[in-house]
């Protein structure tokens, strides 16, 4: 049985908020591990359909680079960060040094590539939960990421099994992402946030804004 979220402006706000914080932590451990500044912001944070979701990545059809992964202790969910793959090529290929590095090529990723990208995805998924734990006292672990190339249809699909049983609703928080180099250079990826249905109550009630 489906139900309403009941999730406010005030509650997209705190969330937005503690994105922010958790992006300029983001942002201060890529700008030490690609040598050059990195600026984050999060700019808007919305409760959207599933449709409006995977039209919000080009479509279910386009073809990203998606980490995920799990989100457990006193919350569970799943986590989803997608990033189109021209911006994860030109991430990837600074870090390893390899300018021929492209994610739409197998024999070009190679064990290096992936874990590059698994530790992007480590940096930016646990900066925001970090903050989201400080914010509301709560204990959270998020599982060792896993890296996928496809659809984005067929990434987030796994993630979509649990919580479409109650809703038709997930929590999209836009990131945006500028790499100070001159050419003030901006990738806008997206977290796709799916906490299990009793874990929506826990958050906002320890954030006092229920």
């Amino acid at each position: 049985m489906k139900t309403e979220l009941n999730i406010s402006d005030m509650h997209l706000d705190v969330l937005k908020e503690i994105g922010n914080i958790g992006a300029a932590h983001a942002a201060t451990s890529l700008s030490e591990l690609l040598q050059r500044k990195i600026d984050m912001h999060v700019p808007k944070v919305a409760l959207v359909s599933f449709d409006d979701m995977f039209e919000l990545a080009g479509g279910s059809e386009n073809v990203v680079v998606g980490i995920f992964l799990r989100i457990e202790g006193d919350l569970s969910g799943s986590m989803f960060f997608v990033l189109p793959i021209d911006s994860a090529n030109r991430f990837i290929r600074r870090l390893i040094g390899d300018p021929h590095f492209d994610f739409l090529t197998p024999e070009s990723i190679g064990e290096i590539g992936v874990s590059a990208m698994q530790e992007l995805g480590n940096i930016l998924s646990g900066s925001y939960l970090s903050a989201l734990s400080d914010f509301t006292g709560l204990k959270i672990f998020p599982t060792v990421p896993s890296l996928s190339v496809d659809m984005v249809g067929a990434i987030v699909s796994f993630g979509l099994i649990e919580v479409s049983h109650y809703s038709d609703e997930v929590i999209v928080i836009d990131t945006k992402i500028i790499e100070e180099d001159g050419n003030d250079k901006s990738v806008d990826g997206h977290f796709f946030l799916l906490p299990d249905p009793p874990s929506y109550i826990t958050i906002f009630k320890s954030l006092g804004v229920m």
